[in-house]
Order: C-alpha cells, then sequence, then structure tokens
C-alpha cells in the first residue's frame, strides 16, 4: 500500500516469496543491463561492463560466498566491501592487477547499473550515494616539439616500424585516436569552406563528428600511402596494426629515436592538443572542437599549456607593459 500498488493475495505471495520486481536480484540487473546497454554503448565500453561484472561474480562467490543477492540487501557496507576486494585482487602470480583509478572505473561501472535498478524501481535508492569516487590525478604524456621532431626524422630501417611511427606522426597533427585512424578511408577527406583538404569523421567513441584540418605533415603521409601498391585494395587509408601490436612497436620506436617516454597510441591524442596546437597559440575551444568532445572540461584534461607558452604570452605581457609606459612617458 505504501508503494501505490494493487494489494492482491497473488501479490502478497509474490512478495513473500521474493518473486516480484520488488525482489530483483543483482545478477538479474546486469542481465538486463547488458541486453539493454548493448545496442546503445560501444563494442569497447561494453567489454569494460563484462569485466566489471566478472569481478562483481568473484566477489559473491569469494568473499560472501553466495551465488547472488538481492538488490534490497546492497548497502553501503557492500560497495565499501567490494572495493576493498578490488583493491586487493591478486592474479596467479599474487601481483595486484588493479590500481586506484582501476577500481574507480569499476565502481564507477557498477553505480551506473544501480542507478539503472533505481529508475526501474528495483530499488529505493542507491547504496552509492554515501560513497565518493576519488581518482588520482595524473600528468597525461606528451611529445614536445623536440622530441616529435626526432621522431619524425629517425630512419627506423625497418619498414613494419615506419609504418606504425607514420600513423602516430599522422595522429599527432590530426588529433585521431587509433580507431578512427584505422576506419580513416577516402570518404572522410573532403574540401573545407577554406578550399583546403579537411578530415571529415564520425569519433567511433562517441559517434559525435569531427572535423580536422588536413595539416601539411598529415596530408604528406596520405600522399605516401596512397601510391603504396598494398593499399590500392584496402578502403582504410593507413596500414596500422592491431591496437596491441601497435603500442608494442611503439615502444622499440621510442627506443630507436631515444624518447624516454612510454609511448603509447594516445600519446599522439595528447601531443596533437598540447603541442601541436595550445603550445601554437590555438585557443583551448577550438582543440576541444577538433578533438571532439562535447565538454570543454574533457579537453582540459587532456590538454596542458607548456612552461614555453606560458613564458611566450608573459614575455609579450611584459612588452605591451612597456609600450604602455613609453607612450604614458612620451605625452608626459
Amino acid at each position: 500500500m505504501l508503494e501505490n500498488r494493487v494489494v492482491s493475495s497473488n501479490a502478497i505471495k509474490c512478495r513473500y516469496l521474493g518473486e516480484d520486481d520488488n525482489s530483483k536480484t543483482l545478477k538479474e540487473l546486469i542481465k538486463y543491463h547488458n541486453e539493454n546497454m548493448s545496442v546503445v554503448l560501444k563494442e569497447g565500453t561494453m567489454k569494460n561492463y563484462y569485466t566489471t561484472e566478472k569481478y562483481l561474480h568473484r566477489f559473491l562467490a569469494k568473499k560472501r560466498k553466495i551465488n547472488d543477492v538481492r538488490l534490497k540487501q546492497l548497502n553501503y557496507a557492500f560497495v565499501t566491501d567490494f572495493e576493498h576486494f578490488l583493491r586487493n585482487y591478486r592474479d596467479s602470480k599474487k601481483r595486484l592487477l588493479l590500481g586506484n583509478n582501476g577500481v574507480m572505473k569499476h565502481l564507477e561501472r557498477f553505480k551506473k547499473m544501480l542507478n539503472l535498478a533505481v529508475k526501474l524501481e528495483w530499488m529505493e535508492k542507491n547504496p552509492f550515494n554515501q560513497f565518493q569516487l576519488k581518482y588520482n590525478k595524473y600528468d597525461r604524456q606528451f611529445l614536445d616539439e623536440e622530441e616529435l621532431e626526432q621522431l619524425e626524422s629517425t630512419e627506423m630501417g625497418n619498414e613494419r616500424l615506419e609504418r606504425i611511427r607514420d600513423c602516430f606522426v599522422f595522429s599527432c597533427y590530426t588529433g585521431l585516436s587509433y580507431v578512427d585512424v584505422k576506419e580513416l578511408n577516402g570518404d572522410n577527406i573532403v574540401k573545407g569552406i577554406d578550399g583546403n583538404l579537411w578530415i571529415s569523421t564520425k569519433r567511433e567513441k562517441t559517434d559525435k563528428p569531427v572535423k580536422v584540418p588536413l595539416l601539411p605533415k598529415a596530408r604528406e603521409i596520405l600522399e605516401k600511402y596512397m601510391q603504396c601498391p598494398e593499399m590500392e585494395n584496402k578502403e582504410s587509408l593507413l596500414p596500422i596494426s592491431s591496437n596491441q601490436k601497435t603500442n608494442a612497436y611503439l615502444k622499440e620506436i621510442a627506443d630507436s629515436c631515444d624518447i624516454d617516454k612510454n609511448l603509447t597510441f594516445h600519446v599522439a591524442r595528447h601531443t596533437f592538443a598540447t603541442t601541436v596546437m595550445l603550445s601554437n597559440g590555438v585557443p583551448l575551444e577550438t582543440v576541444s572542437k577538433l578533438l571532439g568532445h562535447s565538454k570543454l572540461s574533457t579537453t582540459q584534461i587532456y590538454a596542458r599549456v607548456v612552461e614555453s607558452k606560458i613564458s611566450e604570452d608573459i614575455g609579450n605581457l611584459l612588452i605591451r607593459f612597456k609600450d604602455k609606459a613609453s607612450k604614458k612617458n612620451a605625452v608626459t
């Protein structure tokens, strides 16, 4: 009656036996979420949800010694116990598998699933309401101007590494992610309003349209592989390997170029935002559009103004102060 539901002998029986909607279990929620969200969320995102699901199943089996749990039994203690389980989870070699941010990502996905349960009226409130997700902030790695030049000019002496290097450099001058570079085809190269060539595509991750001017360095790389016989019968424009192989090759490339940084393909995106764009005076709002971000705050995580740019801007400010002082003295 408190829930404004029809009171009947069958409803009372179902509630008593735990068979009504108010007695849904965690596994039922996960199944409902995954079935419904698989058509909405990207494959990579769903893969992460499946991993979170595996950790929840292991937690129930190893720590709670149960196969499933009713949603109305979930509370703040369940959340904190699951957090503790994730932080201390070790592989077969007794190595910790998750850092703080990895733990927070799993908890964030779990929280979203419970939010769905609240919306479906399977739960009265989310136990995460009293729990705060705390991420550690890290400096995102990027190549500075000198390192980028070093990368571009170093002779690879190996066709396999040269191709991956070229794809990485292409991303440094376009800001495209690995999957967007991989999916790039001739239809994505269009003439812009300025009469120059632009890349017009949709971000695989967010499905958000992105338009990026084709800078000279990026255009050179495209033209190089347009003339490559191996690429003639392929839809894609660049010869990129799988993500795993690409990142493995980038480690070799970093060694060859004497770059002491953990080079992954995503570093190229940070390099585009910071070294190629912001450091050359391109406003943050423009960089945000070029990266295909829906919020400016997301761009602020990627893109930092390097010290040389700050120094240059302060130098310009001092020149303006000096000019103003000179004009004032001339008048007096």
